[in-house]
């Protein structure tokens, strides 16, 4: 999947908006992604993001290793989260950031595949964080064609990374935003 710089930096704009949002006594609600209260997501999308700076630099997976497993969140659950999204903003606004290729779990990713990869675990996990905390949990609905015209065609292949639900059968007549998370095994 590929995205434009821009496109992150807003969906990482709208995110940061939502963990801003989140009331003390919601870090321990629960999410769509049934694993994961508020807490684990947050922690989650702080773990992805950290990894962007140092796998745009040219590190490899086994030069940055288990430097960002546990709790990324600490005392200050909101600072350490601002802290990995300028740095993620950074890394990927850089102008050498989509001719990189990036050593991943999966092997090499051309920077606008790591990039586009990214965007939607922002986008998707945005609606999550959403959910979760009950406030507003629409997507961008430019971000919902854009992800839905790309991961429809390819429904098996996303399935086989493991990382998604089964497929919900939207309603009749239902809208982008709808069909995309049916697609990727949520429920509105």
């Amino acid at each position: 999947m590929e995205q434009s710089q821009t496109d992150y930096v807003l969906a990482m704009e709208q995110l940061s908006q939502k963990v801003h949002a989140i009331r003390e006594d919601q870090w321990t609600a629960s999410t769509p992604c049934t694993e994961w209260s508020v807490h684990d997501l947050v922690n989650h999308l702080t773990y992805e993001t950290l990894w962007a700076p140092e796998l745009l630099s040219g590190k490899t997976v086994a030069q940055v290793g288990d430097r960002f497993d546990g709790d990324n969140l600490g005392v200050d659950p909101f600072d350490a989260w601002d802290r990995a999204a300028a740095s993620g903003i950074a890394a990927f606004s850089a102008d050498t950031a989509l001719g990189t290729t990036v050593d991943s779990s999966m092997g090499p990713l051309p920077g606008p595949l790591y990039l586009g990869q990214i965007f939607m675990d922002v986008v998707i996990h945005g609606w999550d964080l959403a959910r979760g905390i009950g406030v507003d949990d629409t997507i961008e609905p430019r971000f919902a064609e854009q992800l839905y015209a790309e991961v429809a065609p390819k429904e098996d292949d996303i399935k086989a990374w493991g990382v998604f639900g089964d497929r919900v059968e939207p309603p009749a007549g239902a809208d982008t935003q709808t069909k995309l998370l049916a697609v990727l095994g949520r429920v509105q």
